[in-house]
């Protein structure tokens, strides 16, 4: 017997046994077979959910909901300098040694208040900091490993959200140059700044305006977060933190 005539009994073998599954599970239904796809009157979604918007207050508010249900931490505050002072006192209270955030334009303020939290605890003697900046621009190989490394053994992991959803508690965060994926997946606590203009009423409002993006310009990966990494593939035994970080802040900013 030679190969192909080996892969063509498996195939029918395996067709053999694919019929007798969903026959058994018509069967357990009480009802019968359907072997040919339904016809479907609409396609995507509904126009009234297109429709579909809440004003501002009222998508904070159940983004904070579904975020916190899924158990993140959720903190509404008013300007950036809130969020610097929060993070500030995170790091402290914490006792993180290795931080790492993304260079991105809006974080600025939270990287040079770091900086200063740094040479203070530093004087103190209180607390060691080792803060990295996430920019693999013009990097080669191993200095990209570098950076991966210092994400992996990160305490903290900060980065801006290019939006969020309200209806799913989720944040969305596309990889580039400047915002490496590891830093929202390898350090234990997550830190995720949610300017609120960016949060949306729909996933919809997110996704469509990506079938625009150049596809040259779009990234590697887009990541979409609701809360803690969490998985019961084991004996369906939850666990948190497993393929992510095990704590999780989102950090909405009120102002423009």
């Amino acid at each position: 017997m030679n190969d192909k005539t080996f892969l063509a009994e498996l195939d029918a073998q395996s067709r053999v046994k694919q019929e007798e599954f969903f026959d058994h599970i018509a069967s357990r239904l009480q009802r019968p077979r359907q072997k040919t796809a339904p016809i479907r009157t609409l396609k995507g979604a509904p126009e009234d959910w297109d429709r579909y918007e809440l004003s501002l207050e009222a998508r904070i508010t159940q983004f904070v909901k579904h975020w916190e249900l899924a158990g993140g931490h959720a903190h509404r505050l008013a300007a950036m300098k809130d969020a610097v002072l929060l993070i500030q006192d995170m790091v402290r209270h914490t006792g993180a040694k290795h931080l790492i955030m993304q260079d991105q334009p809006e974080l600025e303020p939270i990287q040079t208040a770091l900086l200063r939290t740094k040479e203070e605890l530093q004087r103190e003697e209180q607390q060691d900091i080792n803060l990295t900046i996430w920019n693999a621009h013009g990097l080669d190989d191993a200095a990209k490993g570098w950076l991966v490394a210092a994400a992996a053994q990160a305490d903290i992991g900060i980065t801006a959200a290019h939006a969020a959803v309200s209806y799913t508690g989720s944040v969305v965060l596309p990889s580039s140059e400047i915002s490496g994926r590891t830093v929202s997946l390898l350090p234990t606590m997550l830190i995720v700044i949610i300017p609120v203009l960016r949060l949306k009423t729909r996933l919809g409002e997110v996704l469509r305006p990506m079938d625009e993006w150049p596809l040259a310009e779009r990234p590697a990966g887009i990541h979409f977060v609701s809360g803690p990494s969490r998985s019961a593939d084991i004996e369906n035994d939850l666990t948190i933190g497993v393929h992510g970080p095990g704590i999780v802040h989102a950090l909405l900013i009120e102002e423009a």
